[in-house]
């Protein structure tokens, strides 16, 4: 699942503003002070409607900014050319295809239970749309805020260079301009920070390694991007960045998932002391992984409540392979987030934020609030009898990549991005009903 180059996200769902009891669609429908005739989306995998980790047709025609532009045709708008992919399970872009929920049977068990597994349907090849474009989504992704701006990156991501210009040539703000927007939604910074958070926050080893942006790059960029977009008179709404603790990629797998009898604890004990591990104690009930950490004695220690256990981590080897309860088999630096690496994520975050937020007051752009806006997703929401959380699967907010919306996660994304834009244009522009999306889709 750990994807360094194409993952991303990302991304959100549930608000407390729609309630059961909320009436979604206005009385009257009205574009106040904006333009929505040519509305171009710009952002990474989250404005292109990725899920489950991969982008397909399904998940573009999903997408939160082809929800707005379906709203906005009410008010005004015009086309809204998507770069489709071909029908099927979508790619990463690196060979693999979307995730679907299914019946295996977990090693050591003789009963099935629901887990993710590649699509049967395989990887659909990745088509170039070039020919067909200018287009109005453009959302890369993978892309990073400083990629909007670099006519290489058009060569080396091929989410960008199937339907870009000039590929080496072409950036992401060039195609953007094509359209001559005179509306424009901004969402990108999570992939400055969040490439690094999947991996798990490991040192870099070489120049492709992910690390994290500096808050000044981030600004620049964002900064350029919205000078160059509003110079003619186009109006727009900027997004700013989630805590990674809003999903479930960083909250699905107990730190203490270790469930142990007494027997099972006091052999570990003997198991760990002669090992030169005393340090590491077992008991009866659920403890914390194992993990490796230079700072403790033996380059290793006990998980506590501060640590993330990352979903990239192999199940079937936690269950059956003795990971995370072996002084051999510790959980590796890239399965684990540290509380000292949290904390050093988050505050790159509240920097990219406060710049985010100057920029949308500087430019008179609507805001939106994703970071408080996610923090709603853990004690989930009612809407029209049906409930959802960010927990993984069971929740229905979050697809099977534990990053990135479900179809019905997008829809109350695309509606706080509207309540934004009305709050700010003046306008009425009708909100999206959720329930016309599916959640995660369970086997038959």
């Amino acid at each position: 699942m750990q994807k360094i180059f194409y993952s991303l996200v990302a991304v959100g769902i549930l608000v407390n503003l729609f309630s059961c009891k909320h009436n979604l669609q206005q009385k009257s429908m009205d574009n106040g002070n904006a333009d929505f005739s040519r509305f171009v989306a710009i952002g990474n995998s989250l404005t292109s409607g990725y899920a489950d980790g991969a982008l397909s047709y399904e998940g573009q025609f999903n997408s939160f900014p082809k929800m707005m532009a379906d709203q906005f045709s009410l008010v005004g708008g015009g086309d809204f050319k998507i770069p489709y992919m071909n029908a099927g399970a979508g790619s990463d872009a690196v060979g693999n295809p979307r995730y679907v929920l299914a019946y295996v049977q977990p090693c050591g068990s003789t009963t099935t239970t629901l887990s993710p597994i590649y699509d049967p349907l395989g990887v659909t090849p990745i088509n170039n749309v070039a020919t067909e474009g200018p287009y109005n989504m453009i959302g890369v992704p993978g892309a990073r805020s400083i990629d909007a701006l670099l006519p290489m990156y058009s060569a080396l991501n091929p989410f960008l260079q199937r339907y870009c210009q000039s590929p080496g040539g072409s950036t992401m703000l060039t195609e953007a301009l094509r359209v001559n927007p005179s509306f424009f939604s901004l969402w990108l910074g999570s992939n400055d920070v969040l490439l690094y958070a999947i991996g798990g926050a490991v040192p870099p080893t070489s120049m492709y390694s992910p690390t994290i942006t500096d808050s000044s790059s981030v600004r620049i960029a964002l900064t350029y991007i919205v000078d160059t977009l509003t110079k003619n008179g186009a109006k727009g709404v900027i997004a700013n960045i989630p805590d990674i603790t809003s999903v479930p990629y960083f909250n699905t797998i107990p730190w203490n998932g270790v469930v142990l009898t007494e027997g099972k604890a006091d052999t570990l004990n003997v198991t760990f002391s002669s090992a030169g591990l005393s340090h590491i104690t077992w008991h009866e009930g659920s403890n914390g992984f194992v993990m490796v950490d230079s700072s403790s004695p033996g380059n290793m220690r006990q998980a506590n409540s501060a640590d993330l256990i990352l979903l990239s981590t192999p199940q079937d080897s936690l269950r059956c392979g003795s990971w995370g309860i072996s002084p051999l088999k510790p959980l590796k630096d890239e399965y684990v987030l540290s509380i000292d690496e949290i904390a050093e994520i988050n505050e790159y975050i509240a920097r990219y934020n406060t710049s985010i937020l100057h920029i949308a007051t500087t430019y008179k752009l609507a805001f939106v609030d994703m970071k408080s806006y996610f923090k709603t997703f853990k004690s989930g929401t009612i809407y029209n009898g049906i409930s959802m959380n960010a927990s993984f699967v069971s929740g229905g907010a979050f697809s099977l990549d534990g990053v990135h919306p479900t179809p019905r996660g997008y829809a109350f994304i695309a509606n706080e991005f509207i309540k934004a834009i009305n709050s700010t244009y003046k306008s009425t522009v009708p909100y999206v009903d959720p329930t016309k999306f599916n959640g995660v889709k369970f086997p038959y």
